[in-house]
C-alpha cells in the first residue's frame, strides 16, 4: 500500500510539473494577444535607410531571432519606442518563449527620460513582465534584467514614479556588479542613473557616475547608439555640456535613420549656445519626423516634429531672426491634429508662441496670447497650460492691465494646486516660480519696487535650485533674466549686470542677456564688458536677416569715439 502511494505521488508530481511547463514555458496565443503589441515594418526616415547604430546583445533566445533582437535594442537605445516594440513583437511571433522579448516590450513602454508612462503603458509593461517571469527558459542574467524593470512596474498604482525609477536603478546596479563584463547591463545602469537623478541635486552625483561608465565604454563601442545617446543626456547640464560635444556631433552619424537621434545633439548645442548647429540638427529631425508621420499613416503630425520645432524656434530667437521664428510659429498654429497626444506636444504648443512674444518683449502680444487648439484637452496638461497664462500675466502687468494680470495670477495658482493634487512636485515648483515672478512684476508695475525686487530674487533663487525639464530647450523666460530686466528699470545697473552674467553662465549666447549685459556695462562705464557682450551678440546673431533693434544699437556702440 505504501509503495502504491509513493507511485501515485510520483505520477501526481510529474503531472503537475508537466502542467506547469505546458502553461508557463511558452505563453499561449491568447495571452500574447492580450498585450496588444504594436506591429508592422520598421519605419526609417532619416538621412540613411535602416541605420540605427550597432548593438550585440547576448541572449539565449532562438538564434534565428538574434538580428531582429539586436535591431530592437538599437531602436530602444534611440528612444524609438514604437518601432522597438514592433520588432520585439516580431521576435515574440517567431519565438514566443523568448523571455527577453517581453522584457523589451516592458522597456519600450518605460521611456525613462521623458514623461511617466500612461496607465495603459503601465498595464502593458506589467503584463509583459508577468509573461517573462512565467517562462523558465532563461539565464540567471536574463532573469536579472527582467526583475530590474519588473520593479519599476511593481505596485505602479501604489508607488510614485520617482520611487520606482530608483528601484529600477538599484536593481540595475546589482546586475552590473554581478556581470561586470556585460556592457549592456552597464549601459542600461547608466540610463537608470540618469532616470532616477534628482532635479535638485546640483552635485550631479548620478550623472557623473553614469558618465564614468559610458566614457569607459565609448572608445570600444563608438557605434553603439545607447552609449553615445546617454552621454548626451548625462551631460545635458550647465557646466557639463561641453564634455558631451564630441558625442553630440557624432550621434546623427551613428543612427541617421532615427528622428530622435537627429534631434538629440541639439540638447548640447542649445546648452552651449551653438545656434547654427542647433538649427541644422532640428531641421533634419523635423524633416525625418514629417516623413515618419506620412509612412506611419498618422492622421496629422508626429510628436517628434513638434519637439524639434520647439528647439528650432528657440534657436532662431537667440539669433535674432524673427522672420524665420515667426514662420514656424504660424506653421505650428496651423497644426490641429497630432499623434501621440502627450506632454511633448502640449509643451511645444504652449512654449513656441509664448517664447516668440516674450523674447521680443511684445507685452501687448503676450497679454493677448490664447491657448492653441488641437486634438487634446489642456486640462490634462496643467504645467504646459501655465506657460500661456504666465505669458499673459507678464504681458498684462507690463501694459498696466492689472485686473487681467490678477486673473492670470489666480489661474496660475489654480494650476499649481492641480499639480499638487497630482503629486507632481517638479512641475508644481516650475509653476510656483512663474507665480513668484509674475507677482514680482505685478508689484513692480504697481509701484511697489522694493517688494517686487525681493520677490523677483526669490523667483530667481527658486529656479536656480532646480534643473530644466529634459524635454525643454530652456526656461520660457529665465527668472534670473527677468530679475536683470527689473533691476535695469530700477537703475541698479551693477546688480542687473551680475544677473545677466549669471544667466550667460547657465545659458551661453542668449540674445537678450548678451544685449542687456552690454547696456548695463555701458551704463556703468565698463567699456571692456560692453565691448565683449556687444561683440558676442553681433557674432551669434543673424545680423543680415534680423530686424531686432538691439542689433542696430549694438552696432552703433562701436561707432562711438
Amino acid at each position: 500500500m505504501e509503495d502504491l502511494q509513493k507511485i501515485l505521488r510520483f505520477f501526481l508530481l510529474s503531472f503537475i510539473l508537466l502542467s506547469c511547463k505546458g502553461n508557463h514555458s511558452s505563453p499561449t496565443k491568447e495571452t500574447i494577444s492580450q498585450l496588444n503589441l504594436k506591429r508592422g515594418n520598421v519605419i526609417s526616415c532619416g538621412q540613411s535607410d535602416g541605420q540605427f547604430g550597432t548593438v550585440d546583445f547576448d541572449m539565449t533566445c532562438n538564434a534565428s531571432t538574434k538580428k531582429d533582437f539586436n535591431l530592437a535594442i538599437e531602436l530602444l537605445h534611440s528612444f524609438e519606442y514604437d518601432e522597438a516594440e514592433k520588432v520585439f513583437a516580431k521576435v515574440i511571433d517567431q519565438s514566443p518563449d523568448c523571455a527577453m522579448a517581453y522584457w523589451g516590450v516592458a522597456m519600450s513602454n518605460f521611456h525613462p527620460l521623458w514623461n511617466p508612462p500612461t496607465e495603459a503603458e503601465l498595464q502593458k509593461g506589467a503584463k509583459a513582465i508577468a509573461i517573462a517571469n512565467s517562462i523558465r527558459a532563461k539565464s540567471d542574467r536574463e532573469s536579472g534584467y527582467i526583475n530590474a524593470i519588473g520593479l519599476f512596474y511593481k505596485d505602479w498604482d501604489k508607488k510614485d514614479h520617482q520611487t520606482r525609477c530608483v528601484d529600477f536603478e538599484k536593481a540595475m546596479e546589482q546586475l552590473h556588479r554581478k556581470y561586470p563584463d556585460d556592457n549592456e547591463a552597464a549601459i542600461f545602469y547608466a540610463l537608470a542613473l540618469d532616470a532616477s537623478a534628482s532635479p535638485t541635486d546640483k552635485t550631479y552625483a548620478n550623472q557623473k557616475k553614469a558618465g564614468d561608465i559610458l566614457n569607459a565604454l565609448y572608445p570600444k563601442e563608438f557605434e553603439h547608439p545607447g552609449i553615445i545617446h546617454y552621454i548626451i543626456h548625462t551631460y545635458d547640464y550647465p557646466g557639463l555640456a561641453s564634455v558631451a560635444l564630441p558625442a553630440a556631433r557624432r550621434y546623427a552619424q551613428v543612427a541617421p535613420s532615427s528622428a530622435h537621434a537627429l534631434h538629440m545633439p541639439s540638447h548640447i548645442f542649445t546648452r552651449l549656445g551653438f545656434w547654427d548647429e542647433d538649427i541644422h540638427s532640428n531641421l533634419q529631425s523635423v524633416a525625418a519626423a514629417q516623413c515618419y508621420a506620412k509612412q506611419a499613416g498618422i492622421s496629422g503630425h508626429w510628436d517628434e516634429e513638434l519637439h524639434g520645432l520647439d528647439y528650432v524656434v528657440y534657436a532662431y530667437l537667440q539669433k535674432g531672426n524673427n522672420k524665420l521664428a515667426q514662420e514656424q510659429v504660424k506653421y505650428v498654429s496651423s497644426i490641429k491634429s497630432v499623434y501621440p497626444v502627450n506632454f511633448k506636444i502640449a509643451y511645444a504648443f504652449a512654449a513656441i508662441p509664448a517664447r516668440y512674444v516674450l523674447e521680443n518683449k511684445d507685452w501687448k502680444g503676450a497679454a493677448a496670447l490664447q491657448l492653441p487648439q488641437a486634438n487634446f484637452s489642456w486640462s490634462v496638461f496643467p504645467w504646459q497650460e501655465a506657460i500661456v497664462h504666465f505669458a499673459r500675466l507678464l504681458g498684462a502687468a507690463h501694459t498696466g492691465d492689472f485686473n487681467v494680470a490678477d486673473t492670470e495670477l489666480a489661474k496660475l495658482n489654480q494650476l499649481k494646486d492641480t499639480l499638487n493634487k497630482l503629486k507632481d512636485s517638479y512641475k508644481e515648483k516650475e509653476v510656483a516660480i512663474q507665480i513668484k515672478a509674475g507677482e514680482a512684476w505685478l508689484q513692480f508695475e504697481r509701484g511697489n519696487q522694493e517688494n517686487a525686487l525681493n520677490q523677483m530674487q526669490l523667483a530667481a533663487a527658486m529656479e536656480d535650485s532646480i534643473e530644466k525639464h529634459p524635454v525643454t530647450p530652456g526656461e520660457v523666460l529665465p527668472a534670473r533674466e527677468l530679475q536683470g530686466d527689473m533691476l535695469m528699470e530700477a537703475k541698479q545697473y551693477k546688480n542687473a549686470l551680475a544677473a545677466y552674467e549669471a544667466v550667460l553662465v547657465k545659458s551661453p549666447n542668449r540674445f537678450n542677456s548678451l544685449y542687456s549685459a552690454g547696456i548695463a556695462a555701458e551704463k556703468l562705464g565698463d567699456k571692456q564688458k560692453a565691448v565683449s557682450n556687444f561683440k558676442q551678440l553681433l557674432t551669434i546673431a543673424d545680423t543680415a536677416n534680423s530686424n531686432r533693434p538691439e542689433i542696430g544699437i549694438a552696432r552703433s556702440f562701436f561707432k562711438k569715439d
